[in-house]
């Protein structure tokens, strides 16, 4: 017998004989088989598909129904225009081009693989791994949902157009009544702003009484994986001069693109100190206040520097000489950066999260930038002035039992920005003079000298600066345990607790533990006294890629542990116990050949099979899986 099919027996024996009874704090009430599972994609993650019949005339490769545009490499090689004629939107109204449209995908094919082939299908690979382990577990096949969406779209304009959450609540609902339990929301990236955003939506949609209600019994738990909490600095990037993500596509022509999204905005980054009004509430107040929100920022944005963030976002030079329209006025730009200015000569310009979020920075390079307007109405529109809520404000706590926040960390992550005039026309007039990074808790230039700025206690993920991953560890309870332990398989001599640590709001929680510089740790922040009926954790993972994130096996192995740990009747403990971690499936097996063994040999074996090329391969687990996983409890 195989190791996942003896897990899913020991799984069903438990679940089938001994059925959980729901408790104050938070456990699932009835048979754990019944859970699904519900995946929110990330920016880029969804499979877009054509919805018309396009000829290219100097392409052999032209567009016909349900042809692949986002994302086909072959057509983007050999028919840029045609494809960008697919994939732009009307910067104003969000309508597509007067010759082609795309629609998402449907199903988990949808998020998979963006580009399936033989060259570009591991490098496109998105959730694949994450359904691999799925099935090798056991996972019924409609246990797994994913609900792609246009991730060219603002959150009012999905649901505009696609009726988006009213589609995503009838899948709750609908997953509900087919395996007979409730959901478990994995969310990657945007996909966590568009699951918050259905939080708040689904307020107006449900009796205020019944609102808890129907999270307790449609959602047992929230994965919130690589979420920009507070927005990520390389949307400014996308935003002035154009990300490529690799694409064989000009940065100019990928600006021209992503500002014709509504959905570029929505990542922008913005302060923790600053709030919108409580949109929830306008609509229980007898009167309609659309068009005068009010952002409310509390005394510590004004007292702090940077609005909380490492350093300023943008800083940008242009010609303090007014001429005939190619570079602004002086006399528009805020007055509080008017402290280098000398005539004839380029003032440098720097602007906050808040100056971004607010539309500050965009109105000051109004007459300089034509995207600035266009830019302008969508965040007014969009999102300043939407009636269920401003996404440029921080997240409290969702209203979920059970949060799971995780996140890489201790990677080179872009901060700050400098720019400067190209002398070049739209869309290329920008270029960046200077990045500031943050890493090892220093902010270092491209050059490599020191810079100025308040660093975090580390670095974030590569895409998403750590204050604005970490900032879900406020939603953690009065006193936290913080555990560390080695990523790779361990017997628990590494591992280092630190319990009933205290914290404050805004402030970080800095674990005094020790690091080998040759092991890559995970670091999980659990509540020791939490909110009743509520569980809230924080996994830092070291070194995960945002992108990549959702391949990493060291993430997926304690996802299941977890689960597996709350799914058993004699669980001793709120969380999965760290105090070892022994191999899970095969890949988990290694020869040592210092010792001229299988590593492990309390859980692998030596076991040849036809076709294996080298001595790693044939080292595979043993049969009973039953005594590994009564060390989880």
């Amino acid at each position: 017998m195989g190791r996942p099919l003896a897990w899913l027996l020991v799984l069903v024996a438990v679940a089938g004989l001994t059925p959980i009874a729901s408790t104050d704090d938070g456990s699932f009430h009835g048979d754990y088989s019944k859970l699904s599972g519900i995946i929110i994609p990330g920016f880029a993650s969804t499979q877009l598909r054509a919805w018309s019949i396009l000829d290219c005339p100097f392409s052999p490769l032209d567009f016909n129904p349900l042809d692949l545009v986002w994302l086909d490499t072959t057509k983007v090689i050999s028919a840029v225009n045609c494809w960008l004629k697919c994939m732009l939107l009307d910067p104003y109204n969000q309508t597509d081009h007067r010759e082609c449209r795309s629609r998402p995908d449907i199903g988990l094919s949808a998020i998979t693989e963006l580009d399936p082939g033989y060259i570009t299908g591991t490098l496109s690979s998105v959730w694949r791994e994450w359904v691999k382990w799925c099935v090798e577990f056991g996972i019924e096949p409609d246990a797994i949902i994913a609900v792609p969406y246009d991730w060219r779209l603002a959150p009012c304009h999905l649901e505009e157009r696609d009726l988006y959450f009213h589609k995503l609540k009838l899948t709750f609902e609908t997953a509900l009544k087919l395996r007979g339990g409730p959901s478990i929301v994995f969310a990657h990236s945007l996909g966590n702003q568009v699951f918050r955003y259905f939080l708040e939506w689904l307020k107006l949609e449900i009796a205020p009484k019944h609102y808890i209600e129907w999270l307790d019994q449609h959602i047992h738990a929230y994965f919130a994986v690589g979420a920009s909490l507070l927005g990520a600095t390389e949307t400014i990037e996308a935003t002035l001069s154009g990300f490529t993500f690799g694409l064989p596509v000009s940065e100019g022509t990928a600006r021209l693109m992503f500002n014709s999204f509504s959905s570029s905005l929505w990542m922008m980054p913005f302060s923790k100190y600053c709030r919108g009004d409580d949109k929830y509430w306008k609509h229980f107040s007898g009167g309609s206040h659309a068009g005068h929100h009010k952002y409310h920022c509390d005394e510590q944005e004004y007292r702090s520097n940077f609005s909380g963030w490492p350093t300023n976002i943008i800083n940008i030079e242009i010609p303090s000489t007014p001429g005939s329209g190619a570079y602004p006025s002086v006399t528009e730009m805020p007055q509080a950066n008017l402290t280098s200015m000398e005539c004839g000569l380029p003032t440098q310009f720097s602007f906050s999260a808040r100056e971004i979020a607010d539309g500050t920075f965009f109105k000051a390079i109004e007459d300089y930038d034509p995207d600035s307007k266009r830019l302008i109405y969508q965040l007014e529109k969009s999102y300043l002035n939407d009636n269920i809520l401003n996404p440029l404000t921080p997240w409290d706590r969702p209203p979920i039992r059970n949060v799971f926040c995780i996140y890489g960390v201790e990677l080179k992550t872009k901060v700050g920005y400098y720019f400067a005039p190209s002398g070049k026309p739209y869309p290329d007039n920008w270029i960046i003079t200077d990045i500031i990074y943050e890493f090892e808790g220093s902010l270092i230039s491209r050059s490599g000298d020191l810079a100025d700025g308040n660093p975090g206690a580390t670095s974030g993920d590569e895409t998403v600066p750590y204050n604005s991953l970490s900032w879900c560890k406020n939603w953690l309870g009065p006193k936290v345990n913080v555990t560390r332990a080695p990523q790779s398989e361990h017997d628990g001599s590494d591992v280092q607790v630190e319990l009933n640590v205290e914290h404050q709001l805004y402030e970080d929680i800095v674990p005094n533990m020790t690091k080998s510089p040759k092991v890559k740790y995970m670091t999980f922040y659990e509540d020791s006294e939490s909110i009743p009926g509520k569980r809230t954790a924080v996994w830092e993972l070291d070194k995960a890629n945002h992108r990549n994130i959702v391949r990493s096996p060291v993430l997926m192995r304690e996802l299941w542990l977890e689960m597996w740990h709350d799914i058993h009747p004699l669980a001793k403990s709120d969380f999965v116990t760290k105090a070892k971690r022994g191999p899970l499936r095969d890949e988990d097996c290694y020869w040592d050949y210092g010792k001229a063994r299988c590593a492990w040999p309390e859980y692998c074996e030596y076991r040849y099979v036809f076709g294996d090329v080298h001595l790693g391969q044939s080292c595979r687990l043993k049969e009973s899986s039953a005594k590994t996983l009564l060390h989880y409890l």
